[in-house]
């Protein structure tokens, strides 16, 4: 502690090369912080995904429908501790342009199975009393103000009305929530009003989901669920409910490896910037790193000021930025409701703070080798 005195006047010795070098730093943590939010947000869902749970679609793809009466075979095997099934709507509010999930379900029986969603006992008491209600997200409630009682109208796309037209009509009974990172976007409605209300399609439903009493029998349990509707008019892929998701998310591509992409690109640059400011520094003091030699100071020390100054460099930039970005998320997303989920994981600011230290060290490092190795003849000699 004693030399850290030092290693901050050395620091600020070049008082604008540094400004600029903590700049660069600066600005590619905050550019990490805003990067991993953003795959956060596309990869909703992938790590809250439950490991209990299956997913079942058509053999041929999700847009085409399995049988409702599936629903009671997959409950009689055993192993299985409960069966839902969903239904994608592809209605339109308002305008093509406001994009949400609506989904027909059975209320108890998914929120049951879904512990991460919360909602309150007595509007899921309305939601079973009344078969034109239906629940919010959180997120998308504030995204187009609604609340508790208002009418929703959506168009039709796939599932036309019997009625005639193409609007169908919901009582908003309910407003979600979820723990950290839970989508909370999704507008769900009772599987019967559909059911009994759309002119075609009758006793078919979009995707089971199974939840199993064995995590660790996943892919055995699997199996026997697609062997049960083999040589069927509509045979079946199961897969766990993670890779469902992940491989949902990566339709629009893989989010996730191009953001690591760009922020390699950034923090290898990052490093040449810091690593050249260091080189330079150590130049500069040849004649100074000769005489501390000369008084005493052993190699270990100068090894420790130099790592030292590209250590300070790299973490007060790095946690100016990625405290900026940590503070930017916090307040709110600001697409209003567009993202499914705007956080910065706790896993990614511990990832940000060891590639601080890591930083820091890489670009000191053949610096401080180089001040190490200095012979104070030679040193003296230069100067």
């Amino acid at each position: 502690m004693r030399y850290l005195p030092l290693v901050w006047k050395n620091l600020w010795r070049r008082k604008i090369r540094t400004v600029f070098t903590l700049a660069c730093v600066f600005i590619a943590f905050l550019l990490f912080g805003m990067l991993m939010t953003i795959r956060a947000a596309f990869s909703f869902g992938v790590e809250l995904a439950g490991i209990d749970r299956l997913i079942i679609i058509h053999k041929v793809s999700l847009i085409q429908p399995l049988p409702a009466s599936y629903l009671e075979r997959l409950r009689g095997v055993d192993g299985v501790r409960a069966v839902t099934h969903n239904s994608w709507f592809g209605g339109i509010y308002q305008d093509p342009s406001n994009f949400f999930g609506q989904i027909a379900l059975e209320p108890e029986v998914y929120f049951d199975m879904y512990p991460e969603l919360r909602l309150p006992p007595e509007q899921m008491a309305a939601w079973l009393a009344d078969r034109q209600g239906a629940v919010v997200g959180r997120a998308l409630a504030n995204r187009f103000g609604w609340k508790v009682g208002d009418r929703i109208p959506l168009q039709a796309t796939i599932w036309m009305p019997k009625a005639g037209g193409t609007t169908w009509e919901f009582n908003l009974v309910g407003i979600y929530d979820g723990d950290p990172g839970v989508d909370t976007t999704n507008f769900f409605f009772r599987y019967d009003y559909l059911d009994e209300n759309r002119q075609q399609g009758q006793g078919l439903v979009g995707w089971y989901v199974v939840k199993i009493d064995d995590p660790s029998r996943s892919v055995e349990m699997a199996q026997r669920f697609d062997d049960m509707f083999a040589n069927s008019s509509a045979e079946t892929k199961t897969t766990t409910e993670k890779g469902f998701v992940d491989g949902f998310a990566k339709q629009i591509g893989d989010i996730g490896t191009m953001m690591i992409a760009i922020l390699s690109a950034v923090l290898f640059t990052m490093l040449l910037v810091a690593a050249n400011t260091m080189a330079q520094a150590v130049r500069e003091r040849t004649s100074e790193l000769a005489v501390m030699k000369t008084l005493g100071f052993s190699n270990a020390i100068i090894v420790a000021t130099v790592l030292g100054e590209s250590l300070f460099i790299a973490l007060m930039g790095g946690a100016a930025g990625l405290g900026l970005a940590w503070l930017f998320v916090q307040q709110g997303d600001p697409t209003n409701g567009l993202l499914p989920a705007f956080l910065l994981p706790s896993r990614d600011v511990a990832t940000g703070v060891a590639m601080m230290i890591g930083l820091g060290l890489l670009a000191g490092l053949l610096p401080a080798v180089q001040a190490m190795r200095l012979r104070i003849t030679d040193a003296l000699r230069r100067s």
